[in-house]
C-alpha cells in the first residue's frame, strides 16, 4: 500500500509543480486591469484544482481526473485564459504526466 500512496503522491505533486504552481506564483504586476482580473479568476480555479488533485484517494484517481481535464468544458474556458496569459495547462505536460504514469507502474482500465 505505501507503494500506492507514494505513486499518488508524485503524481499530485508533479501536477502542481509543473502546470499549477507557476500560475499561483504569477504576479498581477504591470499587468492591465482585464489581465489582472482574469489572473486572479485562474489563481481561484487553480486553488481549488489543487485542492481537489491533493484529496483524491489513489494514484488511479489522479490519473483519471487529470485525463478528464484535460477536455472537460470548465476546463477548457480556464486554459483558454492561461494560454493568453502566457501561463502553463495541464495539457502541456499531458505527455511528461503520461510517462510519469508509464513509470510508476499505474494501471488505469480504460
Amino acid at each position: 500500500m505505501m507503494m500506492a500512496r507514494n505513486a499518488k503522491q508524485e503524481l499530485v505533486n508533479f501536477v502542481v509543480r509543473r502546470a499549477l504552481d507557476p500560475v499561483m506564483k504569477a504576479k498581477p504586476d504591470g499587468r492591465p486591469e482585464a489581465e489582472r482580473r482574469r489572473l486572479e479568476h485562474v489563481q481561484d480555479a487553480t486553488r481549488s484544482e489543487i485542492e481537489r488533485y491533493r484529496g483524491y484517494g489513489s494514484a488511479q484517481e489522479v490519473v483519471v481526473n487529470f485525463r478528464r481535464d484535460l477536455n472537460s468544458r470548465a476546463a477548457e474556458k480556464v486554459h483558454a485564459d492561461l494560454k493568453a496569459l502566457h501561463l502553463p495547462t495541464i495539457n502541456d505536460i499531458e505527455d511528461e504526466f503520461d510517462a510519469k504514469v508509464e513509470d510508476l507502474g499505474v494501471q488505469v482500465s480504460s
